[in-house]
C-alpha cells in the first residue's frame, strides 16, 4: 500500500512559516527604538506624574486621583475644556467647508494645473508657523491692515480693538494655519472620485443636491475625516496661537499645560491636562478609524 498521500490531501496540510529575513529584522530595530524612546517612554512618564501629586512645592510619587478630581470640581477649568473642544469643533466645521468646494474645483477641473494649484496650497507651510500667526496679529492689530482699510473707506471713525485679543482672532488664525491640511485629504479624495458614478446619476436624472448627497459626499468623507482628525487635534494641543493673538479670554488647554509645567510647577496637574486632550484626540481618532478616515492620509 502506498504511503504516499494524494497530492489533493497534501495540498492542505499546512505550511510552514518562512522565517523573517534577520535583514529585515535589523531595519525595524532603529525605528522601534525611536518610538520606544521618544513616544512610549514619554508617555509612560506622562501617565505616572498625573497620578502623582505636587505638595509644598514637591512631587510626591505615590498613587493619587486628586489632579483629575481638581480637573473636574474646578469650573474654570471645565470652561477652558469647553471652550478649546468648541473652538477645535468650530474650526473643523470651516476648514471644511472651505476645503469642500477648492479640492472638488481643483481634483476634478485641475487637469494640468493640478500640480500647481496643489501647490499654492502647500506653500503656505512653507513658511514659519510663528510668520504666519504674527501675519495675522499685524492685519487685525489696532493700527493693522484691517483698522487702517476700514477707517480709509470711512467704515470707522477711529481703529478698533474688537478684532484681536478674542475668540475671533484665535478661530481664524487656526481656520487659516490648519487649512492645507484639511484641503490635501479632500483633494485625493475627490481625485478618486470615479466619474462613472457622476454620469451615471446624471443619466438618471438625479438633482445636483441628491448627487451630492449620495454619492459624492459617502465617497470623499474618508478624506474630509482624514483632514478633520488632523485639523482637530493641532486645534486641541495648540497654545502658541491662542497666546499671541488670543488674549486671555481666548486660554485654551494648551496655555494651561503650558503654565503648569513652567510657572506652576505643577507637573502632575500639566499631566493629568495633557492626558485629557490625549483622551479626547483617541475619542475622536476611533470615529474616524471606525468609518476608514485613515485610509485617505
Amino acid at each position: 500500500m502506498d504511503s504516499q498521500l494524494p497530492s489533493d490531501l497534501t495540498s492542505l496540510s499546512p505550511r510552514r512559516r518562512a522565517p523573517v529575513p534577520w535583514g529585515l529584522s535589523l531595519s525595524l530595530l532603529p525605528p522601534l527604538l525611536w518610538m520606544t524612546l521618544l513616544y512610549f517612554v514619554p508617555i509612560a512618564l506622562l501617565v505616572s506624574y498625573s497620578v502623582w501629586r505636587l505638595e509644598a512645592f514637591d512631587i510626591v510619587k505615590e498613587f493619587s486621583l486628586v489632579n483629575f478630581k481638581t480637573i473636574l470640581t474646578n469650573a474654570a477649568y471645565r470652561t477652558v475644556i469647553g471652550r478649546t473642544v468648541a473652538t477645535a469643533l468650530g474650526v473643523t466645521l470651516i476648514d471644511v467647508s472651505i476645503a469642500l468646494p477648492l479640492g472638488y474645483f481643483i481634483g476634478r477641473y485641475g487637469g494640468r494645473h493640478r500640480t500647481l494649484l496643489t501647490l499654492f496650497i502647500i506653500l503656505p507651510l512653507w513658511s514659519s508657523y510663528l510668520v504666519r500667526v504674527f501675519a495675522w496679529k499685524i492685519i487685525l492689530g489696532y493700527n493693522g491692515v484691517l483698522n487702517t482699510a476700514l477707517v480709509s473707506l470711512g467704515i470707522l471713525h477711529q481703529p478698533s480693538q474688537m478684532f484681536l485679543y478674542n475668540q475671533f482672532s484665535t478661530t481664524l488664525t487656526f481656520v487659516h494655519v490648519w487649512l492645507p491640511f484639511m484641503i490635501l485629504p479632500v483633494i485625493t479624495a475627490f481625485e478618486r472620485l470615479p466619474t462613472d458614478l457622476l454620469e451615471a446619476s446624471a443619466d438618471l436624472n438625479a438633482p445636483p443636491l441628491t448627487t451630492i448627497r449620495r454619492i459624492v459626499l459617502p465617497l470623499v468623507l474618508p478624506g474630509i475625516l482624514a483632514g478633520s482628525i488632523t485639523v482637530f487635534s493641532l486645534t486641541m494641543g495648540d497654545f502658541i496661537t491662542p497666546s499671541l493673538v488670543g488674549g486671555p479670554s481666548g486660554i485654551m488647554l494648551g496655555n494651561v499645560i503650558s503654565s503648569q509645567f513652567g510657572v506652576a510647577y505643577n507637573w502632575p496637574l500639566g499631566a493629568a491636562f495633557a492626558l485629557v486632550v490625549m483622551l479626547i484626540v483617541f475619542s475622536g481618532l476611533a470615529l474616524v478609524l471606525r468609518r476608514g478616515g485613515l485610509e485617505s492620509l
